[in-house]
């Protein structure tokens, strides 16, 4: 149910300093949501030339030269729609008008952040999901597969048709569930930084990597979704969280080739092609 005049009512009587410091603490997200990720994907390149888990099918620079492309031409994009709809703005909208679920409960914020963070990270998962069994859909995230090597750089290779449906579809879920504006921000946050880790190409020992599947998605239970082998690439849709496909029976542990002999992309597309910008822009439309 919607109360707009109470809502707006209940923000007049905030007073302006603390209005002030929710700007700040949303604006210093903003920051982090920049400089975190930029942080990590300096480190984990780092760490994989430290230690590397697979051999590289292609080198290096023209490569990561197409995934800076990808993310400029990305952010460019974002800039764009923000204009429209982000998620953030979808957030503000829901709480303006005490709109969604979370809306019309009255638990703690702590709570309600925790499940606001499970119940996107299930939205997301069956985004990818679907992604891989609409074949319209498919069409454009392929080009996210089509890389024939994974290495911390692949979490900026999705096309912009990818990032505008993603958008439309986690700014609808932010709606619905009435997402605080400061948990859609830390969510984004997590979901990147947990991308740019489970894509990266480090070697973990066996050890930890058991630990860590546990609840995270690693680099090694990711790379078999990225397999040649078209049936393993239904496994493991996983972004951040586990849970998902242990529940909904789409998780392996390892592909049947073996993490070490594992290829990685799409077996039509065995070539340099994937690595060059302008082929993978217009791969959703041959």
């Amino acid at each position: 149910m919607v109360y707009p005049k109470r809502r707006r009512l209940y923000r007049l009587s905030i007073p302006r300093k603390n209005r002030r410091v929710k700007d700040m603490i949303e604006a210093g997200l903003g920051l982090y949501a920049i400089s975190i990720p930029a942080a990590l994907l300096i480190l984990f390149s780092v760490a994989e030339w430290l230690w590397p888990r697979s051999k590289r099918a292609l080198p290096r620079k023209y490569r990561w030269l197409t995934h800076m492309l990808f993310f400029l031409t990305n952010a460019a994009l974002g800039r764009l729609l923000a204009l429209f709809v982000v998620v953030a703005s979808a957030a503000a909208w829901a709480d303006s008008y005490s709109f969604g679920l979370l809306h019309q409960t009255h638990w703690p914020l702590s709570l309600e952040a925790g499940l606001a963070f499970i119940l996107l990270d299930l939205a997301v998962w069956v985004q990818h999901r679907a992604m891989h069994r609409l074949p319209v859909l498919w069409r454009i995230h392929k080009v996210h597969h089509s890389d024939r090597d994974l290495d911390t750089t692949t979490a900026l290779r999705f096309h912009p048709f990818e990032l505008l449906t993603s958008t439309i579809f986690k700014s609808a879920c932010v709606t619905l569930l009435g997402v605080p504006v400061l948990v859609a921000l830390a969510f984004e946050l997590w979901l990147n930084c947990n991308a740019l880790f489970n894509h990266s190409n480090i070697r973990l020992p066996r050890s930890m990597d058991r630990v860590l599947r546990m609840i995270l998605v690693t680099p090694d239970m990711h790379l078999v979704h990225h397999s040649t082998d078209r049936s393993e690439q239904n496994y493991n849709y996983g972004f951040a969280l586990t849970w998902w496909d242990r529940l909904f029976g789409t998780y392996v542990y390892e592909s049947a080739m073996g993490r070490d002999q594992q290829t990685i992309g799409l077996e039509e597309m065995a070539d340099d092609r994937p690595a060059h910008f302008f082929w993978s822009m217009k791969l959703p439309l041959t």
